[in-house]
């Protein structure tokens, strides 16, 4: 049984929606081998319909030329939680159905390695919700949005974490591991 880790890229002000605004913030080489670490544990993707949408065109065709994370994203399999999809169209993905603790539990138990979530920002709250999140990787930026999505919405039940890494960037960011307190 491996643990759920969730990757975002986060404002200070907590946006994590489509992060058009991280091109400003060159990804370093050190950030790359922080990522890298969560990936290369990671046997298993989860995402949510609208980030498995915007990841196929985006990764489905890259190469290990073309980046370094494209093995990654198209060779491990990849499960996608929607109500809405019936057919997966990237290779080595799954389709899951629509979200259900129970499903997730069973896929957590079942696969041997970690499973990797990036974006997919209503999977991420409800993994959060139910307690199913081992750790979450953010890459926090130096800038504020203003508006937008966050992580942790107005209203949500309120989590308590406790940092397991945190290190700073040259260009300005920092990285925090972040682990549910028990």
């Amino acid at each position: 049984m491996g643990e759920i880790n969730v990757h975002m890229f986060m404002t200070l002000d907590g946006v994590v929606d489509e992060p058009k605004w991280s091109m400003d913030f060159p990804f370093l080489p050190e950030m790359e081998k922080t990522l890298g670490a969560v990936c290369d544990r990671s046997s298993a993707i989860l995402l949510g319909r609208r980030t498995y949408e915007m990841f196929e065109p985006a990764w489905s065709t890259r190469t290990v030329e073309d980046d370094p994370g494209a093995p990654f994203f198209n060779d491990t399999t990849k499960y996608v939680v929607t109500s809405t999809l019936t057919e997966a169209t990237w290779r080595n993905s799954r389709i899951l159905g629509p979200y259900d603790p129970a499903a997730i539990r069973r896929l957590k138990e079942e696969t041997d390695g970690d499973i990797f979530v990036s974006g997919s920002i209503t999977l991420a709250r409800a993994l959060l919700a139910d307690g199913l999140v081992d750790e979450l990787h953010v890459f926090l930026y130096p800038l504020t949005r203003g508006s937008g999505p966050r992580l942790f919405a107005e209203g949500d039940a309120p989590v308590r974490l406790e940092r397991s890494a945190c290190e700073a960037y040259s260009n300005g960011m920092t990285y925090l591991g972040l682990r549910p307190r028990q």
